[in-house]
C-alpha cells in the first residue's frame, strides 16, 4: 500500500543533489568525531585525575565544566545552525548562555559549595570534641537531657 499525496519527495524539495547529501553527512560525522573526541579527553583526564593530583580539587572540577561548555557551545553552533550565522549574532545567542553557566557554577562552588563544606567541617570539629552519648533504655536524646 502506498501513501501518495501531493508533495514532492523532500529530495526535490530539500533541492539536494547527491554532492549536497555527501557534504551534509561529512559534517554529521566532523560533529561526531569532534564530540567524541572532546568525550574520550573527558574520560582520559577523569581517569588519570590520580597521576595528575588532581582528584578532588577545583582544577579537576574547572577542566570538566569547561569541556562541558565547549561541548554546548559546539553543539549549539552546528546542531541549532547557529555557526553559519555572523559573528555579532553568534555572540548575543552564546554570551548569555555561557555567563548563566559561570553564574551558576560561581553559586555552587561559592555560595551554597562553601557554606556546605564550611557547615561540615564545623560539625566534624564539634563531634570530635563531643563524641555523641547513647543512652541505654530507650529514652530519646531530649529525654535524657531534662532529666
Amino acid at each position: 500500500m502506498d501513501f501518495h499525496d501531493n508533495y514532492p519527495s523532500y529530495e526535490t524539495m530539500a533541492h539536494h543533489d547527491e554532492a549536497t547529501g555527501k557534504k551534509v553527512r561529512r559534517k554529521l560525522w566532523n560533529v561526531f568525531w569532534i564530540m567524541l573526541g572532546i568525550t574520550l579527553l573527558e574520560l582520559y583526564i577523569g581517569f588519570q585525575q590520580d597521576a595528575w593530583a588532581l582528584k578532588g580539587t577545583n582544577t579537576l572540577k574547572l577542566i570538566f565544566i569547561g569541556l562541558t561548555i565547549v561541548k554546548a557551545a559546539y553543539i549549539v553552533l552546528e546542531f541549532m545552525h547557529l555557526g553559519g550565522e555572523n559573528k555579532t549574532f553568534r555572540y548575543i545567542v552564546l554570551i548569555p548562555y555561557i555567563a548563566f553557566m559561570v553564574y551558576l557554577i560561581a553559586m555552587v562552588d561559592i555560595g551554597e559549595g562553601g557554606y556546605s563544606k564550611e557547615h561540615r567541617e564545623v560539625m566534624d570539629r564539634h563531634y570530635k570534641e563531643k563524641p555523641i552519648e547513647h543512652h541505654e533504655g530507650g529514652a530519646s536524646h531530649e529525654a535524657a537531657h531534662h532529666e
